[in-house]
């Protein structure tokens, strides 16, 4: 092992619960319910056909002002995110990274200006030596390419890289991209089903990468 690759919402900083929070008071005012089923298809993707404002109106049986729903929607979110601190253990396995000497990458489907701006605010965006956005690519998670294109950037191999990932779209792109990959869910992914991966932890607190990687190199060896 020489790198590890983060993700970013749910992961470091746990936008998601508040997102689906704001989508889901968004559709009791309109006294219908967003089934979480449905929600699952968009969390770790920018690339999934669901659109919750069309879905809003199909059950609601109306035109709506989607423009309006959306700006206020998107202050909900923006407002349950403000009171949200970075996520336990994200610092400390920043920091065994550092110690080891990998490289450290984030590959995210959300945008630069959004990953940045937030990293900044919680003092990490110099924590990383490579940062990957749906920005950067075509197709985001699950397509493997943002994890392609992070090792690239950090001169790894996948397998010589470990991907931490919150969703199923996360880790199938991590996987389908060669890398290692541990899970570590929040509150809205916990309940989904994951695939193939590594390692699945309660908290990156619990993560010891040193022994992560060792692990790793004795089943290969095996």
């Amino acid at each position: 092992m020489r790198a590890v690759v983060f993700d970013f919402d749910g992961l470091i900083l746990d936008t998601e619960s508040h997102e689906y929070r704001s989508f889901q008071k968004l559709y009791r005012d309109h006294g219908v319910e967003l089934p979480a089923e449905r929600w699952q298809e968009v969390i770790g993707s920018s690339d999934s056909t669901f659109d919750p404002y069309a879905h809003l109106e199909e059950l609601v049986g109306t035109k709506l002002d989607i423009p309006t729903l959306m700006e206020e929607r998107r202050r909900d979110h923006l407002e349950g995110i403000a009171r949200e601190q970075v996520r336990p253990g994200v610092v400390s396995v920043l920091d065994q990274a550092r110690r080891l000497g990998w490289g450290i990458g984030l590959a995210t489907s959300s945008t630069r200006e959004w990953v940045t701006g937030h990293l900044s605010n919680l003092g990490l965006l110099d924590r990383f030596h490579v940062i990957c956005t749906r920005d950067d690519v075509e197709r985001s998670k699950p397509d493997p390419a943002l994890y392609r294109l992070a090792v690239e950037k950090l001169d790894v191999e996948a397998a010589a890289a470990v991907a931490l990932e919150d969703s199923p779209n996360g880790a199938l792109a991590a996987k389908r991209a060669g890398l290692a990959c541990i899970v570590v869910p929040n509150e809205v992914t916990a309940g989904m089903t994951f695939g193939e991966v590594d390692e699945r932890l309660h908290s990156l607190a619990e993560l010891d990468l040193e022994a992560f990687a060792a692990r790793m190199a004795a089943v290969r060896h095996s």
